[in-house]
């Protein structure tokens, strides 16, 4: 506790933090205070208040700390009892505040002293060894790359800590908070300063009141009732964990942990109105329920990270902080200009070239404003029959990743005039609009003692990059599904009186509207697999009356050929002291080629090449490759050794 009051800036914000959940306590009554205490017996079975105290610390072998996160949660529940027409009327709040002393203890990899001056490959010969990021074969309007708004310094290879350029397209990245370095940040979208990446509660949206609700039962007669939910809150439609099919009402945190947290610590609650309609049993269904769901809230993504920060899933934050600065402040993009063009050493490579600003890279974010249009509806019919257990689904939602769409207007770097050309790398980030119909089935199948868990949504309207066409995106439907196992098993050899509990999982996507084709230089199109499978598993067995508990979880994505293996051992030392050791460990291929683009002539050039022409299929790592190795693949140098202790007050 000691190493959190200590720290300066966010020890001042946990110490704010401690303090609030302190005083909410003796608001609420947490039967440690004297009002409490003074209190009838009877009082204190109608609250509950639990204060949490959290270190989690990670260390990887490439980069030293990745997380030496302190958190301080409070928990209360409050029964009010029968009010109007309500009965049996609760309050719920969680309050979470965190600091996280990697960004300074750490700060050559994450804080303010991280990156530093970098080289672009040149596999045409014209610069020997490399090119330095403002150095390059110069197009119009290049002046400033490298210069004192966008020196080199600060900066790291996109992708370079996963694999080597190749001859592929690469560019510099900064990878400094945006208080010490504002390069590259996407203004309310991926622009977060060094306290509010060490303290991320802590922001205008609230976030450190991460749940508080009012929920209570209005009797209709006959068996029936109303149920009411109205606050900030996490909505939970799915039956599996770890990837999502059903479960997408909320948006989740992925800078925490990657994939890697549970999903109830990393869904970003938002404030959202239910209404369950319970029928319950009728002739024809054991149980029925009609529940509505309305997110009432501004849009929230979701977290992918920042360019700089220890968990980025699909390292895409580094993607969009690097080509916001080429937007904004031109840059060096190695491997680009055609040897034989400028009469190189080696004809057949590609030569550095910078760019300027406005030329390529990311102009903005659109965020949907709130507007009565803009929040998200969904309904689900739910029931029992015979022992089957049964939800169809339908939801109307923003979806919560981004979309890159081209077809905006930016500048050619060959002539300088300014037009929208088709399949030129200028994006503008966008948020469509998604629907969701779909439903999943609880099955017991008591003769093999197991429970098997199906869920399946099509979902219309998202979007994906695409070399194809002109915009460099287009739609498609995508259809997702997913069929898990539970099953309590003895394994004799391990433990003869305790069944460990062995869960499995299959994931599926498939793409309805995928496009894509083998050009003269390689595969184009969509980069994510028309068909790909993750499976999951996990084994768990508890020991020492279940104070002891080791469990493995593992994941496979079947096309990106990487595997993620998590072994951890839960000790339960007291009642209220839990330590937990554990791995993270990947093993596969990594970071896959796809098409770059760079075949594409978007642009009325001096060189007499037609315009426009569709990319012919020369590709590299970067920067859609990503899409191909997943997040598994794209997280292959992040292998880590973790520890984390919790303590209950």
């Amino acid at each position: 506790m000691l190493a959190i009051t200590k720290c300066r800036d966010g020890g001042g914000r946990v110490r704010l933090m401690a303090y609030g959940l302190l005083v909410l306590a003796g608001i609420l009554g947490s039967g440690r205070s004297e009002p409490v205490m003074a209190k009838e017996a009877k009082d204190l079975s109608d609250q509950r208040v639990d204060i949490f105290y959290e270190n989690a610390t990670f260390h990887r072998d490439h980069t030293g700390l990745s997380k030496f996160r302190n958190t301080l949660q409070m928990e209360v529940d409050k029964k009010l009892g029968r009010i109007g027409s309500f009965d049996n009327l609760n309050f719920h709040a969680r309050l979470r505040g965190s600091w996280d002393g990697a960004f300074q203890m750490n700060d050559d990899k994450f804080g303010d002293r991280a990156g530093g001056a970098i080289t672009l490959e040149d596999t045409s010969g014209v610069f020997p060894g490399g090119a330095a990021h403002g150095a390059g074969i110069p197009l119009f309007n290049s002046g400033g790359v490298g210069g004192p708004t966008n020196p080199n310094q600060g900066l790291v290879v996109l992708g370079s800590h996963l694999h080597p350029a190749d001859g592929g397209v690469t560019f510099g990245v900064p990878v400094r908070p945006c208080n010490v370095d504002s390069r590259g940040c996407i203004k309310d979208y991926m622009d977060a300063s060094r306290s509010e990446l060490e303290s991320p509660e802590f922001n205008d949206r609230l976030d450190f009141i991460r749940e508080i609700d009012v929920s209570g039962l209005i009797p209709l007669g006959g068996g029936r009732n109303l149920f009411i939910k109205v606050g900030k809150q996490q909505v939970v439609w799915g039956r599996t964990d770890l990837f999502r099919v059903l479960d997408v009402i909320n948006p989740v945190d992925f800078s925490r942990h990657n994939i890697y947290d549970e999903l109830q610590d990393i869904r970003i609650p938002m404030w959202i109105a239910q209404a369950e309609y319970r029928m319950g049993a009728s002739d024809t269904f054991d149980d029925l329920n009609l529940q509505f769901v309305w997110n009432f809230d501004k849009f929230r993504p979701h977290n992918l990270g920042q360019g700089g920060s220890p968990y980025q899933i699909l390292d895409a934050a580094s993607f969009f902080r690097g080509m916001k600065n080429c937007w904004d402040n031109g840059c060096t993009v190695s491997n680009f200009v055609p040897g034989a063009l400028i009469g190189a050493p080696n004809p057949a490579g590609f030569a550095p070239a910078i760019f300027g600003p406005n030329q390529i890279g990311i102009r903005q974010a659109h965020l949907p404003s709130w507007s009565l249009g803009n929040t998200q509806f969904g309904v689900k019919l739910e029931g029992q029959k015979g022992g089957v257990g049964f939800s169809l689904n339908a939801l109307s939602y923003r979806s919560q990743l981004p979309s890159l769409r081209g077809g905006i207007t930016s500048v050619n770097p060959f002539m300088g005039t300014s037009a929208v050309w088709p399949h030129a790398l200028a994006f503008d980030i966008h948020f469509p609009r998604v629907n969701l119909i779909g439903g999943s089935l609880d099955l017991q199948a008591d003769a093999i003692k197991s429970v098997f868990r199906v869920e399946a949504a099509l979902t219309e309207g998202e979007e994906f990059p695409n070399t194809l066409r002109p915009e460099l995106f287009s739609k498609s439907k995508v259809f997702r599904y997913v069929v898990g196992w539970d099953r309590p098993t003895f394994i004799p050899f391990l433990n003869k009186n305790r069944a460990f509990l062995i869960s499995g999982q299959l994931f599926g996507q498939h793409l309805l509207d995928y496009e894509y084709s083998d050009g003269p230089l390689g595969p184009r199109g969509i980069p994510d697999w028309e068909n790909n499978h993750i499976l999951t598993l996990l084994i768990k067995g508890w020991y020492q009356n279940d104070r002891l508990s080791p469990q493995v979880i593992m994941a496979h994505d079947v096309r990106a050929e990487a595997t993620t293996i998590a072994p951890s051992v839960e000790w339960l030392v007291t009642d209220n002291l839990k330590l937990t050791l554990g791995a993270n460990v990947k093993v596969g291929d990594g970071a896959r080629k796809f098409d770059d683009n760079r075949s594409a002539m978007p642009y009325t050039n001096p060189f007499g090449i037609p315009n426009p022409s569709v990319s012919q299929g020369l590709g590299g790592f970067e920067p859609i490759g990503r899409f191909r190795a997943g997040p598994i693949g794209m997280a292959q140098k992040e292998d880590e050794i973790q520890l984390t202790l919790r303590y209950k007050f």
